[in-house]
């Protein structure tokens, strides 16, 4: 998974792929990206429009061209556990119809065969080119390397090809910018402005995919996103100025195993069979991919997120063959530094990539990686592919300057030359023209202020996530601990899935207007995930329903609203069985309903079924895993009817567990709640806690008798006699907040906090009754 895959799109690189009978067969809560306004942080790759009003280019003067490539010619290294390092692909290229391809399954297949001989990385190549802008002392060298294979963990392709490109003033010889190849076009480049001209530039490529993460600092073969303990940052793109607990946090991907990121890597298969076992590679086993330590088959084949895969570690280092230890300069430092950082050192050769502008398509079929699509009947498998193509026919190979991703940094250039066009939508005022989709996810958990499986709380992910737009063939990844942004969105209604390693997927609909730059995912951007393990299906669906729904929401009693999004019709989402939720829906008409969804209520022996005909909550006492009975509310309604329900449902919830606390206590006082009225008794404050406890729950079935009496009235579409009883539900809840203060000392700490909060939820549901234009 590449920027070259994403260039694939194109129409002429399209055309390169399949051409071959072969392929022809078959943080915390307010830890959000709320915005990326202020910090300029749209590049070219990522804005949609047209393209900048660059200068022309042309080649570079050749001896100029290898001096500087000799120069900046990068020291790049890779994880110990990389299959797959920077070769020549003539070797396995072949004439079809007149034309140089190189075919997939035989650049593969040959690259392991030549491997397993020699021992060590086959024909070490890396290939430059280089371009100036004219009438400007500005120009690129761009150092281009082929990988046989891609293999990571939400997409898989044939030939991989990465980039960096050094952008240098000739008239003084300094490198002004580097910009290291990321994984897609929707997620920003690692980048550099002003690195020191005395340094070899150091790429740490990905493991397995090979996107290029830039190492500036003292620690060649470590990442730093922020500069910290007197060591430079890695990158300098643009930061989060607006959202307060990110600030200062650049815009790239980075290298998620270098910060302390967990990262599964997946099974290639094609046409559903392991790639490995496919007749046409011979040479390429299971050994032949990454380690099994950090693989696994499917992101669904864990019953829980990883927490044991290995961080990265530095093997194999490249270095070009002509440094030399003991020549006293920058390159003998370079040099001397990867014998003693790596565990090997494998030099490369230098090669202009103009020898291999003959190869007119790399090909290969098309390999897909199939994302989970939550839904109401069953789930579906969206496919996903990405396609690779030849650099030398994109626009960036001529202008480089179509790479820089980071607002700030194309900016500084066209503040200093003017060959780069200052446009705004390009430069450091692009966050009013920003097209960007942003969220952070994060895993949803039980919360130590909630009873014992009743309440959640959101925390940080700990594994890197995969989210996929509807209209982009290419999954993006999250990046520094779940943070996923994706450039160049067009407006429109997408729907928006994100997928985890042993974790159920996330799916919404989402609009993305013109008139926004920035269109938040999720819940004020955060996507909480739930670990397989403890996850269960909330489905509901209008089919049989009256309603038009047009919304869905979902409030956990303890972590607040975690799932919000546009439906048509029907909805599937999967929430944390250890939570307790609130379901919410809207119609054509906005009006609202609301029902209660508890896995594992407190109080009713593990029964989580209501026996109402409305809101078919039948979710059994199963473990809570996906391939468990679902909870479905099969004839969801709006108005005024179904919100008293709600009411009635949680204050008769609250009422059992209440009354399972309180047993045995033997607490007694004259108070009688029970009735239809409003009268004001007194016992439950002045007799001690248990007294208190027992007028708590007395409150709570009064409350339960009033918002039944409401709903039966709605139902009967009186409306003067549902405003009555909704005024009364009112009363009710005030006589529960004043039981509930004087009988917190009899309660365990967890329950008086529900209590608290589901009378919020309750009153806030009543007020919408109220308000309801639909009985």
């Amino acid at each position: 998974m590449n920027r070259d895959a994403d260039a694939g799109k194109d129409a002429s690189e399209s055309e390169s792929v399949g051409a071959t009978g072969r392929a022809s067969q078959g943080v915390d809560r307010r830890t959000v990206l709320g915005a990326l306004a202020g910090a300029g942080s749209a590049g070219v790759a990522g804005c949609s429009g047209s393209e900048p009003d660059d200068a022309a280019t042309a080649a570079l003067d050749p001896d100029r061209l290898d001096e500087l490539a000799a120069r900046f010619a990068p020291t790049l290294y890779f994880d110990a556990e990389e299959p797959w390092f920077p070769t020549d692909p003539r070797p396995y290229a072949t004439e079809e119809d007149g034309e140089t391809v190189v075919d997939g399954f035989a650049a593969f297949d040959g690259y392991h065969e030549r491997y397993d001989e020699a021992g060590e990385p086959p024909n070490p190549t890396v290939f430059y080119n280089g371009m100036r802008y004219e009438d400007s002392p500005l120009a690129v060298v761009q150092f281009w390397c082929y990988s046989a294979f891609d293999q990571f963990t939400a997409n898989f392709h044939w030939h991989d090809w990465e980039v960096l490109h050094v952008f240098v003033d000739l008239d003084t010889g300094d490198p002004q910018l580097y910009v290291a190849s990321s994984h897609s076009r929707s997620v920003p480049n690692n980048e550099f402005l002003d690195p020191d001209p005395d340094v070899v530039p150091r790429i740490l490529p990905e493991l397995g995919s090979h996107s290029s993460t830039l190492s500036i600092n003292e620690i060649p073969d470590g990442f730093r996103r922020v500069g910290e303990e007197g060591l430079l940052a890695d990158i300098t793109n643009t930061t989060i100025d607006t959202v307060e607990d990110l600030l200062g946090i650049p815009i790239a991907y980075g290298l998620p195993r270098d910060e302390g990121a967990r990262l599964p890597f997946v099974v290639p298969e094609y046409e559903g069979e392991p790639i490995y076992e496919h007749p046409d590679l011979p040479a390429v086993t299971e050994e032949s991919l990454v380690d099994g330590a950090l693989t696994i088959r499917s992101l669904d084949a864990l019953r829980s997120p990883p927490t044991d895969l290995p961080l990265r570690e530095t093997g194999i280092a490249f270095r070009h063959r002509e440094r030399s230890v003991e020549d006293g300069t920058a390159d003998g430092d370079d040099a001397a530094l990867a014998d003693e950082v790596a565990e090997s050192v494998v030099e490369y050769d230098l090669v202009e990539s103009a020898e291999l502008e003959e190869i007119t398509a790399f090909t290969g079929p098309q390999l897909s990686f199939e994302f989970a699509v939550p839904e109401a009947v069953e789930d579906a498998v969206a496919s996903h592919i990405t396609t690779t193509g030849v650099p030398w026919e994109q626009p960036r190979y001529e202008n480089p300057a179509l790479d820089v991703t980071a607002g700030n940094h194309r900016s500084e250039l066209a503040a200093r030359y003017d060959a780069i066009a200052a446009e705004e939508s390009f430069g450091d005022a692009a966050a009013g023209a920003l097209d960007s989709v942003v969220a952070r996810v994060t895993q949803a958990t039980e919360s130590d202020e909630a009873p014992d499986g009743e309440g959640l709380t959101t925390t940080d992910a700990g594994v890197e996530s995969f989210v996929l737009i509807e209209s982009d063939p290419e999954a993006v990844p999250t990046f520094a601990g779940g943070v996923a942004v994706a450039n160049g969105v067009p407006e429109g209604d997408h729907r928006l899935t994100v997928n985890g390693a042993g974790r159920t997927p996330h799916s919404e609909e989402l609009t993305v207007s013109a008139d926004d730059s920035v269109t938040t995912a999720g819940v004020d951007g955060e996507i909480p995930l739930v670990a397989r393990e403890n996850a269960r299906k909330v489905e509901l669906s209008d089919a049989e329903s009256n309603a038009d729904l047009t919304r869905t929401a979902i409030e956990d009693d303890f972590a607040g609203r975690i799932y919000d999004s546009a439906i048509d019709g029907s909805d599937a989402a999967y929430v944390h069985a250890g939570g307790a939720y609130t379901t919410e829906v809207r119609d054509a008409d906005d009006e609202v309903g609301a029902y209660r969804v508890n896995p594992d209520p407190a109080g009713t022996d593990g029964d989580s079924s209501d026996d109402g005909d409305d809101d078919g909550n039948d979710g059994g006492n199963e473990d809570g895993t996906p391939g468990n009975a679902p909870i479905r509310i099969e004839r969801p309604e709006t108005g005024a009817a179904p919100l008293a329900g709600y009411v009635a449902d949680v204050a008769e919830e609250t009422r059992a567990a209440v009354a399972a606390a309180a047993e045995g206590d033997g607490g007694d006082d004259d108070d009688d709640d029970s009735g239809s009225g409003g009268g004001s008794g007194g016992g439950g404050s002045g007799g001690g806690p248990s007294n208190a406890v027992n007028g708590l729950e007395r409150a709570l079935a009064a409350a339960v008798d009033q918002a039944r009496r409401a709903e039966e009235r709605a139902r009967e579409g009186d409306a003067e006699g549902t405003e009555r009883q909704l005024t009364n539900v009112l009363d009710r809840i005030a006589r529960i907040e004043e039981r509930l203060a004087a009988a917190r000392e009899g309660l365990p700490p967890g329950l008086a906090n529900a209590t608290g909060k589901r009378v919020e939820q309750a009153t806030k549901r009543v007020e919408q009754a109220q308000n309801a234009d639909k009985l």
